[in-house]
This record gives structure tokens, C-alpha cells and sequence, in this order.
């Protein structure tokens, strides 16, 4: 069971208590909820204490970054708390795309339109793009609320580099290394042999050829050579944005050529080599001893302790104090998901590019925002009862609720009281080891 994170009543970091501990504070009146997520108390009656050593350990992911604060104990070193941080890169890549995708569209209609910006811009040292550095701020936001909630004295960090060439040809070598797939063709000349000009998905010949995708763009699939094929217009309209499974289930033997020719994608490996120093650099500006490891010394630690693969107890393994470390039984790790502060766009647009709402106007309403977990307790109607979720806000007052069960709309804003105010991130409890290290 995680620890729950103390503060004196001067708002300075104690050691967290077991939450048994906390329930009596609670209980007692000595202490009050700080913060919901991650789950904080206040004391109200002690001004400093004594504190132990704590190392925050990160092992920094393409999708998900592994976090654990680790402590002294009897027997060595002990989890005290974990957390699965779940990235947006690729859904902030999809809202560039689209927002690009429109306003060129808009400068070839007579509609009103946002002028193209000068060409020689420059930008910064150090510049990442948006679905990149969003990875890294990341880290950084959460690193400063963990120091700012517990006495964090160290940080270690798993940093590693991927030699994307030797993952798909491991023997290269020398020169080989400027030799790529497409060395001496163009893409369409090289697909075009290699599928034996002739359409990947039914055969035909002698019809106009396109580049198809295997795996779709909408679905995150990327302009490589190993995901394009060459197909007929009929068979890459048919295929849309299926998958390649589903779409010719009907034709294992196809499938399975075809599935044999595509290579491991890369975008994960290329965004942790982007961002190794970024993220690196963030860490170092909290002006705390931070230490860098490789991945081969994590997995090492791992598979020594017999610990399951996941990305938070990859973080417990990294470095020299993860070759032994208690993870305590049932430790459910904290898996925050990535969700944004809202969308910039001004309006909603109907699907000929003009507005079909109105622009927005107030984003507090009687004290809430949307995006805030709230608990609307009703006392009658046809909504009686108690729900707790996302609430959706109005210039009236009459707010919807998103629970786990579904949306309930309608709720006055007389009922509800804010759980945890938005932050930008969702929050929910992962599975645990069910036995001790």
C-alpha cells in the first residue's frame, strides 16, 4: 500500500505515514486533506521533524514514464510510493495535423482564414517539438510537486540511447551506416520493384498503382518504407483505415507476406533519444544531486530481484540501490494519464467550416472549471443520489457530470463541491505485485 504524503503545518515535507496513520490524523482532527492527487494531509499541530533520505527514480518512456520514491528501511531500501505516467505526445501530433490540415484548407475558400505566417523564422536552442517536449514538462511538473510534497535529497534517471540502425540489422557496421533501405531509389521506384509492380492486397497488373499504408496514418502508422505497400485504387479505398488483419483475413497467405516485411517501429526509440537530454537537463535545475543509468543495468536489477515487467518498477531498479530494493505486498501504483488544460479552439465548426457555437465565454462558473472531479450530492428528483466525476460547466449553473458509469446532466451547481481542482491530468489506481520482493 502506497504511503500518504505529510506536510507540516508551515507546508514543509515530512516523511509520508502509512495511511492507517493518516485515517486517525483525520479522524482526530489534527490534520486536514491537503490534496487529493497525489493524496496529501496537513498537520495542524507540529512545525518541522525529522526526516529520512528519499530517492526519486525515473525511468523516462516514448508513451509511459515509470516514477518511485524510494527510503531507507530495515533491510535496505523500500518503496514508499509509484506512479505510471501516461504521455499525450501522439495525441498532440494528431491536433497539429488537424489544425494544419484546416487552415490550409480555409486559404483556398472564401471563408475568413489565418494568414500564413513569415518563413524565416528561428527557433530556440534546445527546441523540441510540441509532442516531444510535452514528455518532458511532464517529468518536470511531477518531479516538483514529489519535491514539493516529500524530502527528496537525489535523483537517479535511467538514460539510454538507441541505435535504431542496429535494431534492424544488427550486424552493421563502417560505412553501412549511411547505406539506407531506400540507398539509390526513390520510394515509389523502390516499392514498385520490390511488390513486383503489381498490387500488394489482390495481384493485379497493368492498373494505376498507389503508396498505401499498412498501418494506418489515423492510427498512428508512419511514412516508412517497411509500412507502404504498392496497391490498386480499389483495394486502398476498401482497406480505408482497416486493419491489415481484418482486411484480408480472407487471405493468410497475403497476410502473412505482407506481415512479414514490416519492421518494429521506431517513434518510440526516436522520441527517448529526442528528449534523453531535455529530460536530463529539467531534472538538473532542481539543483539536487541527480545520477544517470543505463537500461541494460535496470533490466539487470529486475530480473535479479524477480520483479515483473512494468514501468514503475523499472524506475524502482535503476541505479546502484536498485539491485535491492522491498516493494511491499499490494503496492498499487498511481497511473496519472496526460489530458491537457482544454482546447484553444475559440468554437465548435460545422463540417463546412463555419461556427456552429458560440465563442466561449466565462471558464469559471460559481467556482468550478471544467475538468474538476467533484462530488454532486442530490437529495431529489429524478437525479437523486451521489455522483462523483469530471464536471462539464455552464453559464447557467446546470453542469454535467462524466462518472464512471456514464454522463449525468443537469446537476445544479448548488450540490456539487470540488474533489480535486484540474490540474491537466486524470488519475487512477494500477495493478500491484501480489507478493513481496
Amino acid at each position: 500500500m502506497q504511503r500518504v504524503f505529510v506536510l507540516d503545518k508551515n507546508k514543509r515535507p515530512l516523511m509520508p505515514c502509512h495511511p492507517a496513520r493518516a485515517r486517525e490524523l483525520l479522524k482526530k482532527g489534527r490534520a486536514a486533506v491537503f490534496r487529493g492527487f497525489p493524496f496529501t494531509i496537513i498537520l495542524k499541530d507540529r512545525k518541522g521533524g525529522e526526516t529520512q533520505s528519499i530517492e526519486l527514480k525515473v525511468d523516462p518512456g516514448s508513451k509511459t514514464t515509470g516514477i518511485a520514491l524510494v527510503a531507507d528501511c530495515k533491510n535496505g531500501k523500500k518503496v514508499f510510493w509509484a506512479a505510471n505516467l501516461n504521455h499525450r505526445g501522439q495525441k498532440i501530433r494528431d491536433a497539429l495535423l488537424s489544425r494544419k490540415a484546416i487552415r490550409r484548407g480555409r486559404r483556398s475558400r472564401k471563408t475568413r482564414y489565418r494568414k500564413p505566417r513569415f518563413l524565416n523564422r528561428t527557433r530556440p536552442q534546445g527546441w523540441l517539438p510540441p509532442s516531444l517536449q510535452s514528455r518532458v514538462d511532464n517529468i518536470f511538473t511531477w518531479t516538483k510537486r514529489l519535491i514539493r510534497f516529500s524530502p527528496i535529497s537525489e535523483i537517479a534517471v535511467e538514460t539510454v540511447r538507441f541505435d535504431t540502425q542496429a535494431m534492424q540489422n544488427p550486424g552493421i557496421n563502417g560505412i553501412e551506416y549511411q547505406k539506407g533501405e531506400l540507398t539509390g531509389y526513390e520510394v515509389r521506384e523502390y516499392l514498385l520493384e520490390k511488390w513486383g509492380r503489381q498490387c500488394a492486397y489482390c495481384g493485379a497488373r497493368n492498373v494505376p498503382l498507389e503508396v498505401e499504408h499498412i498501418i494506418p496514418k489515423a492510427k498512428g502508422g508512419s511514412n516508412r518504407a517497411s509500412n507502404l505497400v504498392i496497391s490498386c485504387r480499389s483495394c486502398n479505398e476498401a482497406k480505408g483505415t482497416l486493419d491489415i488483419k481484418e482486411f484480408l483475413a480472407h487471405d493468410p497467405v497475403r497476410l502473412k507476406k505482407i506481415l512479414a516485411q514490416v519492421k518494429v517501429p521506431l517513434k518510440g526509440a526516436a522520441a527517448v533519444n529526442a528528449t534523453r537530454y531535455a529530460t536530463g537537463n529539467a531534472l538538473k535545475s532542481f539543483g539536487l544531486p541527480v545520477s544517470f543509468w543505463s537500461g541494460g543495468r535496470t533490466k539487470f536489477n529486475r530480473i535479479k530481484q524477480g520483479l515483473p515487467k512494468d514501468y514503475w518498477l523499472d524506475a524502482v531498479c535503476v541505479g546502484l540501490t536498485g539491485e535491492r530494493v522491498f516493494v511491499p505486498r499490494g503496492i498499487m501504483p498511481l497511473v496519472i494519464s496526460a489530458t491537457g488544460h482544454g482546447s484553444r479552439q475559440m468554437c465548435r465548426m460545422d463540417r463546412f467550416g463555419f461556427p456552429r457555437t458560440s465563442a466561449k465565454s466565462k471558464k469559471t462558473v460559481k467556482g468550478f472549471k471544467t475538468g474538476d472531479l467533484v462530488k454532486a450530492v442530490v437529495t431529489a428528483g429524478k437525479k437523486r443520489g451521489t455522483h462523483i466525476g469530471r464536471v462539464a460547466i455552464r453559464t447557467s449553473g446546470s453542469f454535467n457530470i462524466k462518472t464512471a458509469t456514464g454522463t449525468v446532466q443537469g446537476i445544479s451547481w448548488k450540490y456539487c463541491t470540488v474533489l480535486h481542482s484540474a490540474d491537466g491530468y486524470n488519475y487512477n489506481m494500477g495493478g500491484g505485485v501480489s507478493s513481496p520482493a
